[in-house]
Order: structure tokens, then sequence, then C-alpha cells
């Protein structure tokens, strides 16, 4: 396991975008270290950010996140977002050729179109 270093997380903290933090200390909170979690939220106050955005960020992605039995969102297997969509996809060699099942987990910005689209009923039939 890593050892903490605060200095190397502030620096990274004080580099990171807004919503990326917003991300950390809303859906990824439970898997941090507390001191951690404070330095996230020492820098997002410093941006203006207070508890109140924070805690309406947290609850725009209540029951939209996959969340891990541990109690955080699993990550997007293509970025660092949390996760909106988990199902089995394919291992692909070379980025082409795909060679075993896998799970995927997606954020909105990858989820695959199908994923996303809205669910319709069929047409009902008429019964004349």
């Amino acid at each position: 396991m890593l050892e903490f270093d605060p200095v190397k997380v502030r620096r990274n903290v004080e580099e990171a975008k807004t919503d990326d933090l917003l991300d950390r200390v809303t859906a990824f909170r439970e898997g941090m270290e507390p001191a951690a979690v404070r330095i996230i939220e020492e820098e997002l106050f410093r941006r203006g950010v207070g508890p109140a955005e924070i805690d309406q960020y947290r609850q725009d992605q209540a029951g939209r996140l996959v969340m891990r039995p541990e109690g955080f969102a699993y990550r997007c297997s293509f970025c660092q977002r949390p996760a909106t969509v988990r199902r089995v996809g394919w291992h692909r060699l070379w980025g082409l050729i795909p060679i075993l099942p896998r799970v995927l987990n997606y954020c909105p910005n990858h989820a695959p179109e199908e994923v996303d689209a809205p669910k319709t009923e069929p047409p009902a039939a008429d019964d004349d």
C-alpha cells in the first residue's frame, strides 16, 4: 500500500479540475484517506464551492452511479469519471480483435449508444 504524502496530494488537487474534485469528494469519498478528503474540500472551498454545492452534486449523482461493495463508485474503464453503467464487453488485442470477455464500466461520456438510448415500448397492437 502506498504511504500517504500530503504534499503530493495537495499538488495533485491544486492542478485538478473542479469537476474531478467534486467526483473525488462525493463518488469516491469512501475509498479515500480522510486527510485527502480534507485537502480536496479545502481546495473546493478556495475555489468558491461550498458544502451546499458539494451536497447538491452528491444528490445529482445519487441513484445514477454504479457503486462498489466498499461504498464508492466504480471508475469508468476509459477515464477517471464515476461509472453509471457496468456490463460485459470485450478485451481487445491491439484495440481491434476481441479475445476475452470482461466487465467494463462506463461514464456517461463513454457509454455505448444502446445503453444511453431510452427504452421505448413497442407500439400497442390494435385489437379491432
